[in-house]
């Protein structure tokens, strides 16, 4: 068994400043808000910093958890069950915005697909250990499959289609990097790239976001208006910002600043130096969680690290890319910026699981 190491600093230090600029950004950008909302003090910060220390508590509590216990079935097979049935549940619960992608429990709300990316990336890891050099790709795959069509399906039912592309998406990765051969990829691509299609296109609002995203001066009011509301705001923020707190777009003209937009925000807040910062933040922590999995001391470890930093890095690309129109516009938080308790605690918790890796090299 390999020696246990200190914790890996330049993460660790990489997450709290992370998670330090959006409790900032999300005190900024909300300010207008929860001023119109009649509150004598910012709600949005207060439930976002007592996330931030829930996640804390959780990331920290998750580094001295050795993560080869994942290795043992009646875990890992509960944890996918767990997530199962917690998907179940939303889609008899209350709607909000006419979707159900909330469990709530007392004055507390918890995203249960924003849990499913902590089932499926340790289970695909789990999978790719036992049967990539034992077992045929085909054995390696059915159950991936299986798992990832299953959590799928509950989250588009919610609906949320951009969850679910991204968790898909962090597993494809996993199981290129895995060496699964060309030949299963191209038999994927010919069922999902129709479906997805038709799962865009069946739908008015998502086939008017993409006809948006295809021709955004069409429709500059109406379906193309977050997209263009949020150029604004990243163009007039120039070199250096107009100052923290300073965003006129914030001001009720971008549709949630503080959470699907956040980056705009910084850009015009903070400059294109601020925005370059994020992505250079976002940078260190691919580097480290690359090097977390290439040090790593078994298969499961490698996988591990590198699947839940990629559904990071991935969420993180999404984000910035809808904000700067390269990308249809689609409701996905920036990890550890975007206001949100379910996406920061569980961001901090799959970097925990990071950094518990790390002490393995």
């Amino acid at each position: 068994m390999a020696r246990k190491l200190a914790f890996d600093k330049v993460l660790f230090t990489t997450v709290i400043v992370l998670v330090g600029l959006g409790l900032t950004m999300v005190y900024s950008a909300s300010a207008a808000f929860a001023r119109d909302q009649g509150f004598r003090f910012n709600h949005f910060l207060l439930k976002q910093a007592l996330a931030a220390a829930v996640g804390l508590i959780v990331m920290w509590t998750v580094m001295h958890i050795d993560y080869r216990l994942l290795r043992r079935p009646a875990v890992i097979y509960s944890l996918v069950g767990v997530v199962l049935f917690l998907l179940t549940l939303t889609l008899f619960g209350p709607a909000l915005n006419n979707t159900r992608r909330w469990l709530f429990l007392g004055g507390l709300s918890i995203q249960p697909s924003e849990l499913a990316k902590l089932a499926v990336i340790p289970f695909a890891a789990y999978q790719i250990e036992r049967k990539l050099e034992r077992d045929s790709q085909r054995d390696l795959l059915l159950p991936i499959v299986l798992v990832l069509g299953l959590v799928a399906a509950l989250i588009i039912l919610q609906p949320d289609l951009g969850t679910a592309v991204l968790i898909c998406t962090a597993t494809l990765l996993m199981l290129f990097l895995a060496g699964v051969r060309w030949r299963y990829f191209a038999a994927g691509a010919l069922v999902l790239v129709p479906a997805l299609w038709a799962l865009v296109y069946s739908v008015p609002y998502r086939r008017r976001r993409l006809l948006a995203f295809l021709d955004p001066a069409a429709e500059p009011l109406d379906a193309g208006y977050q997209a263009h509301q949020s150029l604004i705001a990243v163009g007039s923020g120039g070199i250096l910002g107009l100052g923290l707190g300073e965003s006129g777009q914030k001001l009720f003209f971008l549709p949630h600043p503080h959470s699907d937009f956040i980056f705009s925000i910084i850009a015009e807040e903070l400059g294109l130096l601020g925005a370059v910062g994020v992505l250079v933040l976002f940078g260190v922590l691919l580097w480290r969680g690359i090097r977390a999995g290439w040090h790593a001391p078994d298969v499961m470890g490698r996988y591990l690290a590198w699947g839940l930093t990629g559904v990071i890095m991935i969420q993180a690309l999404v984000h910035i890319s809808v904000a700067l129109s390269l990308l249809p516009t689609k409701g996905i938080p920036l990890p550890f910026i975007s206001y949100g308790g379910s996406s920061l605690v569980v961001s901090m918790m799959a970097c925990g699981v990071i950094l518990n890796v790390s002490q393995h090299g």
